[in-house]
């Protein structure tokens, strides 16, 4: 799809996957900062309660079970203690037991306390644990609904001994500050990527047009540098065709004629010069297929390979050239099997010091091969940094980029076989 290619696009997905980690991130980190908050408010709210309320509440014999001074305790402080988010509290000794409560099931009764609470009693401060409700001692806790945060500190008796001051709060107050927390700072984190987002599409679109301008206009530019190569090189074939080919054939003939009226002597070196001007034409035609490639619809890819290895069979090497099957070939198929014929005829001529050489062009199904083979000295193809095989790979990258096979056959002293397979469907 084009369109996922597009800047636009692109920036607007990365802004929109920006918000979402940013979002979650920021709602996680303020879930986070606002369970510390709610946590440090109920610290601070059971340590007031524990030490303005409480423990100057405490009257003599609470600890050791008195009636008439739980009693005193419920009519003086427990209207005082209940209050806000505070839900249930409870005075334990330090053996576990439950001294008062605002529950008077639970006055008397013993469980041992944990090591976190162990250590309040010891060393004072205040610890904070979201309740069990599963355990024994908080099975009266269960009916107040929700979860329950208990919240420990550390009061004195009249007596002077350590007792530890429980405090249940409702962990709906934590959410809903949570809640709040939220409220504050996600929309103005939204709102900011948001405005960024809404004020950096503008420019991307701008930029992203100016860069497709410049694109375009340096893509003509080439374009236009192309035709304008090609148009130099194709005025420079037709005149060296039109011009000294033909002068050099009208030569030719020339020649053959005046050798046919002429002496035995004479013949024979008019027919060498003759000899000599056909190998020139054909060397100077072979140049004008470099200069300018042929039309291979019009000339025929036979022909136009019949030009490319004539300079090579008048080196005195023994050519064969087959070629079929080329009838419905298309444009692009047949330009790129002459472009690596053209490569491999020129590597023949160039390293391969070769006797004989075979090439041959044929249509298997919808692909168009081509094989080219000779006797010469042959080379390593596993051999890096060789650049006098440099044309055989950049062949091969056009073969292989258009969907092409290629293969290579050779080793030193053994000749070589190049096979090129191109899609032609």
């Amino acid at each position: 799809m084009r369109w996922l290619t597009s800047p636009v696009v692109q920036f607007l997905a990365a802004g929109f996957a920006t918000l979402v980690v940013v979002v979650v991130a920021t709602s996680a980190l303020s879930r986070s900062a606002a369970d510390e908050e709610a946590v440090a408010d109920a610290r601070s709210l059971t340590r007031v309660l524990a030490a303005s309320v409480a423990e100057p509440a405490i009257p003599p014999g609470l600890r050791d079970g008195d009636a008439a001074a739980i009693d005193r305790m419920d009519r003086t402080a427990l209207d005082r203690l209940l209050v806000d988010d505070v839900l249930r509290i409870k005075l334990w000794d330090a053996d576990g037991t439950v001294v008062y409560s605002d529950r008077t099931e639970l006055i008397g009764t013993v469980y041992p306390l944990g090591d976190d609470e162990l250590e309040v009693l010891r060393e004072g401060g205040t610890d904070a644990e979201l309740s069990d409700l599963s355990r024994p001692e908080n099975r009266y806790e269960r009916d107040l609904g929700g979860d329950l945060l208990e919240v420990y500190t550390r009061v004195r008796s009249p007596e002077g001994e350590p007792l530890l001051f429980e405090a249940y709060l409702g962990v709906d107050d934590i959410r809903a500050s949570r809640a709040q927390i939220l409220d504050r700072f996600l929309p103005i984190t939204i709102g900011a990527l948001v405005a960024l987002v809404a004020l950096g599409t503008p420019l991307v679109v701008l930029l992203s047009r100016r860069l497709t301008r410049a694109a375009r206009e340096r893509e003509r530019l080439l374009e236009a540098a192309v035709h304008a190569s090609d148009a130099e090189r194709l005025r420079i074939a037709r005149d060296l065709h039109d011009g000294v080919v033909q002068d050099l054939s009208g030569s030719s003939m020339a020649l053959s004629a005046l050798a046919a009226r002429s002496d035995e002597q004479h013949r024979r070196e008019l027919e060498d010069v003759g000899r000599s001007l056909r190998v020139s034409m054909r060397s100077l035609r072979s140049l004008l297929v470099d200069i300018y490639p042929p039309d291979l619809h019009t000339a025929g890819l036979a022909a136009s390979i019949d030009d490319l290895v004539a300079p090579l069979a008048a080196s005195g090497t023994r050519v064969d050239v087959d070629v079929s099957g080329t009838g419905d070939v298309p444009r692009s198929a047949l330009a790129l099997v002459w472009r690596v014929a053209q490569e491999s005829v020129r590597n023949v001529a160039r390293h391969a010091r070769a006797d004989r050489m075979s090439l041959t062009v044929r249509r298997e199904d919808d692909r168009l091969v081509l094989e080219v083979v000779d006797d010469g000295v042959g080379f390593d193809p596993g051999a890096s940094g060789d650049d006098d095989h440099f044309g055989l790979r950049a062949a091969e990258s056009l073969v292989r980029e258009h969907g092409g096979t290629w293969e290579v056959e050779s080793a030193p002293g053994s000749g070589t076989m190049v096979r090129v397979e191109v899609p032609v469907g």
